[in-house]
């Protein structure tokens, strides 16, 4: 059973991220501990909130060469919503944020043309997977999740984007897949049964695609 680390920088939301691993009956651990993280078979990096407050927890924690390392070593590396945002090199979040830099590119605000399309987005829509990726093994092309963001991720490279959503007049990338890194925008642990499958399809996952 691999041992799977979820990374607490204090942005929310970890207890349902615990929780789903364990509703498959995968053990997984909340931990803010470089060592910990850096001997897990896997690591999760989720958060909801702001990526100011996220980078300063980071910086606060001395997570960020931590994480920086887990990717290096080819552990296989799982962004969720925020988590996602902050691998990326730039926010323009709280007036301008210097974020990770795991995969180049920046994290753009949306900026609707309708006022029919609100801001932030709430609730289900559908992802066009641009190619095929282990951690989406079965599940279909257009599938919907869950999604709750005012920000959304925009790679430099093309290659880096793994699947495809449209909102407010902009296609962004709603995966993110890089070596073995893969990161949604969207929330599995929120997203029933078909996010459940994303979990267990990472906890297969050698970190190869």
């Amino acid at each position: 059973m691999p041992v799977i680390a979820i990374v607490d920088y204090k942005a929310g939301n970890l207890t349902s991220v615990r929780l789903a691993f364990e509703a498959l009956g995968i053990p997984a651990r909340v931990t803010d501990q470089s060592a910990e993280i850096l001997a897990a078979d896997r690591v999760v990096f989720p958060g909801v909130g702001a990526a100011g407050s996220a980078m300063r927890n980071l910086k606060a924690l001395t997570l960020e060469d931590t994480l920086r390392e887990v990717v290096r070593r080819g552990t296989p590396f799982l962004g969720i919503c925020l988590g996602t945002q902050i691998i990326l090199g730039h926010s323009e979040e709280d007036g301008g944020v210097e974020t990770l830099g795991l995969v180049k590119g920046n994290v753009r605000l949306f900026r609707p043309g309708s006022p029919l399309d609100k801001v932030p987005q709430i609730g289900w829509n559908a992802v066009r997977l641009r190619r095929l990726h282990p951690v989406f093994e079965g599940i279909e092309d257009g599938s919907e999740f869950y999604f709750v963001h005012s920000y959304y991720p925009s790679p430099d490279m093309d290659a880096d984007v793994a699947g495809v959503t449209d909102y407010a007049g902009v296609e962004f990338a709603s995966v993110i897949g890089h070596g073995n890194l893969v990161a949604t925008q969207f929330h599995p642990e929120k997203s029933g049964r078909i996010g459940l499958r994303i979990f267990q399809n990472f906890s297969q996952w050698d970190g190869r695609c």
